[in-house]
């Protein structure tokens, strides 16, 4: 029971607040420590070798500096200008075009935060000016912005490849099908209020300033270099031409390039992106050393015996693994972060779900879906502290909460689109 003990201790020292890398790693050496004693750690230096010399690893540095840098070029201001001006004289097309703004931003930078934040500083004053209703408004953007996470290239894509032995090229080509029946169903969702309550989101007044095929223009010309970039990224990966670490080298360029075409480039830019993409690539690389701790420790002292034999014993053996398995994650992502349930909850739950003949592509689409609902999640969800720190004062946090609790509902029927129907999406529940 020492691994189950271990777990648990974890879980609530994260819950207090404690640093997610320590914990894990402190938390696997006294328990370790008491397990076996210091001997039981000979072996890490071998495992953190083995996580170094990773080259799909690499591909998560390379395609945070290519979203760094997109995000510098004020890639999102010019989209947000050209969509909201080409879709806000419909009822609630400001909102539709924060949705379209946001895919192309997840399909381009995949940077979370950085898409909440630009869409909350530009959009979100425009949408209450119009006389918006502020939980529609902060739903769609924070909605919007966590996109990233199932639209790829996604960073939580490469991370369950890795974890989870999958070729990364595969996972990008499943999750594009759920990723754009999610937006679908929010643009529905949108239009759908709007019919039966116009006044949440009623539509603006047209610009005679500027005639409508210059509206387009200027959204075409706004559009078309990241989805360019896109195209280029994704394309090399789906047609084999490119590794998705080859292809993150040929974002971080692109990235350059458009930079300089946006006339936003400066060598001083790219080392202020290259210091914050080494920032956060610690981050994730200092979770996973000490997630590795934890799982070698946790194995040895049976925990993942215990655990598998618990999972197969339960009532509707796939289907209520699969249940029970969404569920925990769900409810894990209301308190703890996506890299740290990729690098110790999915480990434990792998071996049973291969061991059940589960397809492993369509059980880490699964996860990664899944996995997006924690960017919403009260009380910790990041997507509604990156905005509220930018909303203005009139806006509440109760707005916010309430504001994605529709979006939540969606995202979990588009889950349950792919537990039941996995054929419409071009997968399979089983080998």
């Amino acid at each position: 029971m020492i691994g189950m003990i271990m777990f648990l201790v974890a879980l609530f020292m994260l819950m207090l607040g404690f640093p997610v890398a320590f914990t894990f790693g402190g938390v696997a050496l006294f328990f370790g420590v008491f397990a076996e004693g210091m001997d039981l750690f000979a072996f890490m230096p071998y495992r953190i070798m083995s996580v170094m010399q990773n080259t799909v690893l690499m591909a998560v540095p390379l395609f945070i500096f290519m979203g760094v840098i997109l995000q510098r070029t004020k890639l999102a201001e010019q989209l947000l200008t050209s969509m909201g001006r080409l879709f806000g004289g419909l009822p609630g097309g400001l909102a539709i075009s924060t949705i379209l703004v946001g895919a192309l931003l997840a399909a381009s930078t995949g940077v979370v935060g950085a898409s909440v934040v630009a869409m909350g500083l530009i959009s979100l004053p425009v949408m209450l000016a119009h006389d918006y209703d502020k939980r529609l408004a902060t739903g769609t953007i924070c909605a919007s912005g966590t996109l990233g996470q199932i639209v790829p290239p996604s960073i939580i894509l490469i991370i369950l490849g890795d974890v989870l032995g999958l070729p990364v090229g595969d996972l990008f080509k499943a999750a594009v099908g759920p990723g754009m029946v999610l937006i679908g169903l929010y643009i529905v969702y949108i239009l759908f209020l709007t019919r039966f309550k116009p006044q949440t989101a009623p539509a603006m007044p047209p610009d005679d300033s500027i005639s409508r095929s210059k509206e387009i223009r200027n959204a075409l010309l706004a559009i078309i270099p990241p989805l360019a970039l896109i195209v280029v990224v994704l394309g090399s990966i789906f047609t084999g031409i490119a590794t998705p670490t080859e292809s993150s080298a040929l974002g971080g360029v692109g990235a350059v390039v458009l930079a300089i075409v946006y006339g936003q480039f400066s060598f001083k830019m790219v080392w202020d992106a290259s210091k914050d993409t080494v920032k956060v690539t610690a981050m994730v690389f200092a979770i996973l050393i000490g997630a590795t701790a934890f799982s070698m420790v946790f194995s040895y002292t049976g925990g993942d015996y215990l655990l598998e034999e618990w999972l197969m014993m339960l009532p509707g053996e796939q289907w209520g693994f699969i249940i029970l398995a969404m569920v925990v994650i769900l409810v894990l992502g209301f308190f703890i972060d996506f890299v740290e349930i990729s690098f110790i909850i999915v480990p434990i739950l792998a071996p049973v779900a291969e061991a059940m003949g589960i397809n492993m592509l369509w059980f880490a689409i699964l996860i990664a879906m899944n996995l997006q609902t924690s960017f919403l999640t009260p009380p910790f969800g990041f997507s509604l502290f990156y905005l509220k720190g930018v909303a203005p004062d009139e806006v509440k946090t109760t707005d916010i909460y309430k504001g994605i609790i529709p979006f939540i509902l969606i995202q979990i029927l588009v889950l349950a689109m792919i537990v039941i129907f996995p054929g419409w999406f071009g997968m399979s529940s089983s080998y």
